[in-house]
């Protein structure tokens, strides 16, 4: 495979008739104009990313491009770490905002509309080495797992939230518009888990209503972590009076999360959780298997070459 050849990989998303389609010749003709040499193929479903990126892989692409959004980052970067580290070294992966969820691509300031600017940014190939988070755990079968994460984990309320705003936003079309029906949702949703973890030298063992360790903005809710200081933000809610949840859901939207009283914020390389009764976990968005158990989180320093805006 020529050295500057890319590996496409389309993820449509769903929308009107015909749109997806649409889509895809407005960033086929980008491509074309900006001089890339490439092969595309597009994904029939959700798990079929994994199977593409491993063709892309042993068919010796060293830049691969997603053309999707949160999901699929997160298959294409579990894909990767199972390959050995000389050839992922030699691999960097970008992407095209074009999924349900982008809030890894909105972290370096890609929009979803703006096809020109991401292709010309990706052309210029500007690399850098970038954490991923990893979250251990054992299935129903006691099998031990592990799963990367590129911008966040949920444990309890958000988690359920963030898996209806992806339903909702099917429906809906409109971000904004499925964030708030979701949070309509969340009143009739358990509001808080009893959850033992422990932080740094910190255990926390009481009644919370969220937990989100984010390697990035984490939908909002670790605004200042980056993905790139071998450090994850953890952000721990207390089920605060209904008021005051609205207060901030308000302070959510306004990107002021971490003001709010009933959040407390951490930094941490690893976060241990004894127990989370009942409580759903996300990964970048969509929902993980529940762990069974105890389970950790923690950080993998600089171990995927991700193609940043120059």
């Amino acid at each position: 495979m020529e050295e500057k050849r890319w590996g496409i990989i389309y993820c449509p998303k769903s929308g009107p008739f015909g749109s997806s389609q649409k889509r895809w010749e407005k960033i086929r003709r980008c491509l074309n104009e900006n001089g890339i040499s490439y092969d595309h193929v597009q994904s029939e479903s959700t798990g079929s990313v994994d199977r593409l990126v491993k063709m892309m892989i042993n068919n010796g692409y060293h830049t691969i491009v997603i053309v999707g959004g949160d999901s699929a980052l997160n298959d294409t970067v579990n894909c990767l770490m199972q390959t050995e580290k000389n050839l992922r070294d030699q691999i960097a992966i970008g992407v095209i905002p074009n999924g349900v969820m982008n809030d890894f691509a909105h972290f370096w300031e890609l929009e979803e509309d703006d096809y020109e600017k991401t292709i010309r940014s990706l052309k210029q190939r500007r690399v850098k080495r970038i954490d991923l988070g990893c979250i251990r755990y054992k299935n129903k079968e006691g099998e031990a797992c592990r799963r990367y994460f590129l911008n966040c984990i949920n444990v309890g309320l958000i988690a359920a939230i963030m898996n209806l705003r992806r339903q909702t936003r099917h429906a809906l079309g409109s971000r904004t518009l499925s964030f708030m029906f979701s949070f309509i949702l969340m009143i009739f949703q358990r509001l808080e888990y009893h959850m033992k973890m422990k932080i740094n030298a910190e255990t926390i063992d009481r009644k919370v209503m969220t937990v989100c360790v984010g390697n990035a903005l984490g939908y909002g809710q670790t605004p200042n972590a980056v993905p790139y200081n071998g450090l994850l933000d953890v952000s721990v809610v207390y089920h605060p009076e209904m008021t005051q949840l609205f207060e901030g859901f308000y302070l959510f939207v306004r990107g002021k999360f971490l003001n709010h009283h009933s959040v407390h914020p951490y930094r941490t390389r690893e976060i241990h959780f004894d127990k989370a009764e009942n409580a759903l976990v996300g990964i970048d968005g969509r929902l993980l298997r529940t762990p069974v158990g105890p389970f950790s989180i923690s950080v993998e320093e600089s171990v995927i070459n991700f193609i940043i805006p120059a």
